[in-house]
């Protein structure tokens, strides 16, 4: 897997603090920091998601294909699957994720509490590597709610 980040920021034309990522699979995502209003030139325009912000919804698309996938293995009727992620960072540099709280809402016919209970295990215990990787700074608690379609 590969990426390049280029920053896209200039002598003040543009945005001070903004970068375009580049996947290997072909495809661009663009970062942005927050306006500094301190310092115009340390901050960004606030055009687009944060780094950090990037991270917390990659690890959110990585355990939410998991659980659909699970449970779709299963022979579950999935319908629909979302995650709210929230999160809390360290004070002081580097500001790590120390807590997140990720509240999955899956709607389908007929699924088990047990079974999204399971996916969601298998999720964060076997599958899930960004979830995996940021549970070793992170406290990473889960809730779900099932809605019957």
């Amino acid at each position: 897997m590969e990426c390049t980040v280029s920053w896209t920021g200039d002598a003040g034309t543009r945005s001070a603090m903004g970068f375009v990522a580049e996947t290997g699979s072909g495809h661009v995502l663009m970062m942005d920091g927050a306006p500094d209003a301190a310092k115009p030139e340390n901050g960004g325009q606030n055009l687009a998601a944060r780094p950090m912000e990037t991270v917390l919804a990659g690890t959110g698309g990585c355990t939410a294909y998991d659980v659909v996938l699970i449970l779709k293995r299963g022979r579950h009727r999935v319908e629909r699957c979302s995650v709210k992620l929230t999160s809390e960072r360290a004070e002081k540099d580097p500001k790590v994720f120390t807590k997140i709280h990720m509240h999955f809402t899956v709607a389908g016919k007929g699924i088990p509490a047990s079974a999204v209970e399971r996916a969601i295990a298998l999720s964060h215990e076997t599958y899930c590597s960004a979830s995996i990787m940021l549970a070793k700074t992170a406290e990473i608690t889960t809730s779900f709610d099932i809605v019957e379609t």
